[in-house]
């Protein structure tokens, strides 16, 4: 017979009820907050802001040409180019919202004040290919980036990603995710607008 004086032990079921509960609520609680702060979650902070970008050389994409019909170059930023601000484009042909940003870097690719190079990341280079036949090359350079290693040095959480270089190496700006003409008029001309009136300034660092 049991016991009546020694209490029957409860089924530890209540915990595993209310952890989904608990969990669901922890959720809410991050999206709500997102939701008023009005945090645009793909504006993610990059500790390169403010500092000198990684001096990256790359071998080139080959088989693309330039519009002068010559061999396009591949990456090299260990001189930061001819003294134009430069926007550095991470594109893969399997990411989607590079496609989807790509016809403002055409557009982009207008504008003389800058200059527009590329890391295409982890790409098999007959696919890159197809996708500058079939959207357009903005690029002056292209830098392969097979293994995504070089991609580290700058920090990259994912493609698309861009980078705003003044014309003394300092980064800029970044871009996380695909570019927007809200993005580009509110963030990146801005930028580069700070960059152009630096430029007289800016001088060979010791």
């Amino acid at each position: 017979m049991t016991d009546p004086a020694v209490p029957t032990p409860r089924p530890r079921r209540n915990l595993f009820v209310l952890l989904p509960l608990l969990l669901f609520g922890g959720l809410a609680a991050v999206f709500l907050y997102q939701l008023v702060s009005g945090h645009d979650p793909q504006k993610i902070p990059s500790v390169l802001i403010g500092k000198t970008a990684p001096e990256t050389t790359l071998p080139p994409l080959e088989g693309v040409t330039g519009p002068d019909g010559q061999a396009m170059p591949g990456l090299d930023l260990s001189g930061f180019g001819d003294g134009r601000p430069v926007l550095v484009n991470v594109f893969a042909s399997w990411c989607g919202p590079c496609r989807e940003e790509h016809p403002l870097l055409m557009e982009l690719a207008q504008d003389p004040r800058l200059r527009i190079v590329a890391i295409n990341y982890k790409d098999k280079p007959e696919n890159a290919r197809r996708f500058l036949d079939s959207l357009g090359n903005p690029y002056a350079a292209i830098g392969v980036d097979p293994a995504g290693t070089t991609t580290i040095d700058w920090g990259v959480y994912g493609v698309p990603e861009s980078f705003l270089v003044a014309p003394d190496g300092e980064i800029l700006f970044k871009q996380t995710g695909p570019f927007t003409p809200e993005a580009v008029t509110g963030g990146l001309l801005p930028a580069l607008e700070q960059a152009l009136a630096r430029e007289p300034e800016a001088g060979p660092t010791s």
